[in-house]
């Protein structure tokens, strides 16, 4: 049996083609709610005539920004005839998938941001691997598991072809749980939230909901049950936290995952690092069909004329080594009254008062945070992943760093926030100026990346766009704590499980029992490779990387306690805060790929989008989404896009 998710085929294909692929179109639709038929994927952008499939002009693209939506959008261009160039800041495609070598012990593996599941439905995703022939490069984890620290017995979801209602009624006869859900539909706020969860429609459902966080709406009226064992951690899986996500989108999340999806939640993941299996076949077929991909480079301003970005200008290199000013954000939390710290995550930075420099806190080593702390020659900093050690200046004590902590300038201070410039920056060659001149624009970065590129407008922005993207909200920090042990243990759940009930951690993933780089470590060692993510943690709590290393490995023992004891032979820990967020109140106002700038466009799992979708899959949509306006506005035809059903069975 082939593991990899039967997924829809998009050829060239007219409106014609359209509804015979589909078959009886509504009918169908109207089938799919029931055991005899399993609901087709709903088709968006379908074009009423036969267009051409390439443009029929020169026609020019610059994509800011290498995650999966930027390559999604520089790919379908680049296939079309639109000559493409891709910009990324980091050394490697991928953004939040991306992954990079790391050396344990004898053995050379590569790191990653965090496991992520690839769901069936993921239609746009996986029409992309099928085109690239990379099937091979995935494989069925079988099925998914939920396993609670308190009260609840742990709950298990199998491939399904059933659609709802019948996949509530497959999950009540299987679930060991389905005596505490708590519904009572006598009562009349249970009869709402059942209503809400099975009518998701746009935008109706957000003019309901957006205003109210996830715990203002369940407050009082949802089943404790039903919330606890299945809407918290799953909710949380959005990567943001009930008290500031709104209510209309969890409801669009849980319609994409589950009420709309007929598909089941068994799910794929990567032979090897989604780097290898995913980000290396888009970038190779971007550059075989002509493309030009830059890592490495640091976009310097944004030059607007009449309504319109003019170029970009760029300089090779990584922000510690170019004269290209950025802004942070007060971080009070650990900012004391003779220090102040700039910035989240493994992105922090560090400011006595009424200084004029500012010291990057990112580890040289491999990236996580370094903590001030009293070291044996004094006062300095100490990585609390790999043990390096730095003084007051940032210079190297001991290893395994090698090189010093960057330096920066402080340009100009706010109270809020700070503007800094290296102060160190690269040899005069890397760091002059480039710049590109394309007929359309694509901004593909993550939440702080776009703020940033509109802080480094010359010129006017357009004050709409402008607008949009000052209200976007990132969400609380996601940690990625992975541990090499000296021994294995037995695991009845899930290679990756969902946690819920722990202070700290989400989900856990065996590594050594998914990659096959990682299998073979343990086969030549006898060990183990455990992976923790925390989803949105908040920073109150965990202000430290420390503390959340502590917390990591604590937890890791509650949760198996057969590692009790075992020797950590080495960790790595990734903490980022570029999520975006999905607050209360920002769906009216939040961008499309389409903009107020005519050669403009938006791409990423921030974008508002026009049918549901969640996380790789909402990323990869918006990228084809820009890369549909641009071949729309040149007489091209569109890619027709797939979604689950958009709305619910029992739309209000």
């Amino acid at each position: 049996m082939n593991p990899f998710p039967e997924t829809w085929q998009t050829p060239d294909i007219s409106r014609r083609s359209a509804i015979k692929l589909l078959g009886a179109g509504a009918v169908g639709g109207t089938l799919g709610y029931t055991r005899l038929a399993k609901p087709k994927p709903s088709l968006h952008q379908v074009d009423r005539l036969e267009l051409p499939q390439t443009v029929g002009r020169n026609t020019s693209a610059v994509v800011v920004g290498g995650g999966l939506a930027g390559l999604a959008t520089a790919y379908e261009l680049s296939k079309r005839g639109v000559a493409v160039t891709l910009v990324e800041r980091a050394p490697q495609l991928g953004g939040k998938i991306a992954s990079w070598p790391i050396q344990v012990g004898d053995h050379e593996l590569r790191m990653e941001h965090g496991f992520h599941g690839f769901f069936p439905q993921y239609y746009n995703l996986f029409s992309l691997v099928d085109e690239l022939k990379a099937q091979d490069n995935f494989q069925s984890l079988n099925f998914y598991a939920v396993l609670y620290k308190n009260g609840y017995q742990p709950e298990a979801f199998y491939p399904s072809n059933a659609a709802f209602p019948w996949n509530i009624v497959d999950l009540a006869i299987s679930s060991d749980n389905r005596l505490k859900w708590g519904i009572n539909l006598a009562n009349l706020k249970h009869l709402e939230v059942f209503r809400e969860i099975t009518s998701f429609r746009m935008p109706q459902t957000y003019e309901r909901l957006d205003h109210l966080s996830v715990d203002e709406w369940g407050q009082g009226q949802f089943p404790q049950g039903l919330y606890d064992l299945y809407f918290l951690p799953f909710a949380k899986s959005s990567l943001n936290a009930p008290d500031v996500l709104s209510a209309g989108e969890l409801m669009q999340f849980f319609h994409f995952y589950f009420f709309g999806n007929p598909e089941g939640l068994a799910f794929n993941g990567t032979c090897e690092d989604m780097g290898r299996c995913l980000v290396d076949p888009l970038s190779e077929a971007i550059e075989a069909n002509g493309g030009r991909i830059l890592t490495g480079v640091t976009v310097s301003q944004v030059n607007w004329a009449e309504d319109k970005i003019a170029s970009l200008d760029y300089q090779m290199g990584n922000i510690a080594a170019n004269p290209v000013p950025f802004w942070c954000d007060l971080n009070p939390l650990l900012s004391t009254e003779t220090t102040d710290y700039y910035g989240a995550g493994d992105r922090l930075y560090v400011v006595n008062k009424n200084s004029d420099r500012a010291i990057s806190l990112t580890c040289t080593h491999q990236g996580c945070s370094v903590n001030k702390e009293v070291a044996e020659t004094g006062k300095g900093f100490i990585c609390p992943c790999h043990g390096a050690a730095y003084d007051a200046q940032g210079k190297v004590l001991s290893g395994p760093a090698q090189e010093n902590l960057a330096q920066f300038k402080v340009l100009k201070r706010e109270p809020e926030r700070i503007q800094l410039m290296a102060a160190n920056p690269g040899n005069k060659t890397n760091a002059q100026a480039h710049s590109l001149t394309a007929d359309y624009y694509i901004f593909a970065a993550d939440i702080p990346g776009i703020k940033n590129l509109f802080a480094l407008s010359q010129g006017d922005a357009n004050p709409v766009v402008l607008t949009q993207v000052d209200q976007l909200q990132v969400a609380d920090p996601f940690a990625v704590g992975r541990f090499w042990l000296d021994r294995d243990f037995e695991w009845e759940q899930s290679w990756f499980t969902s946690l819920s009930g722990y202070d700290l951690t989400d989900s856990i993933t065996l590594y050594h029992k998914v990659q096959g780089d990682y299998a073979q470590w343990a086969e030549d060692t006898g060990g183990s490779v455990v992976e923790l993510h925390a989803y949105c943690y908040k920073e109150k709590v965990f202000p430290t990387q420390q503390a959340l290393l502590d917390t990591f490995r604590r937890e890791l023992q509650e949760i198996v306690p057969e590692l009790a004891g075992a020797t950590i032979l080495h960790q790595e820990l990734v903490n980022q805060k570029n999520f975006a967020g999905f607050p209360p109140g920002s769906y009216p106002n939040r961008p499309t790929s389409a903009t107020a700038v005519s050669n403009l466009m938006f791409a990423g799992d921030w974008v508002k989008m026009p049918f549901p979708c969640g996380l790789m899959e909402r990323a990869i949509s918006s990228g084809l989404l820009a890369a549909n306006e641009i071949l729309q506005r040149e007489g091209a035809a569109r890619r027709p896009l797939m979604s689950v059903n958009p709305e619910g069975v029992f739309k209000v």
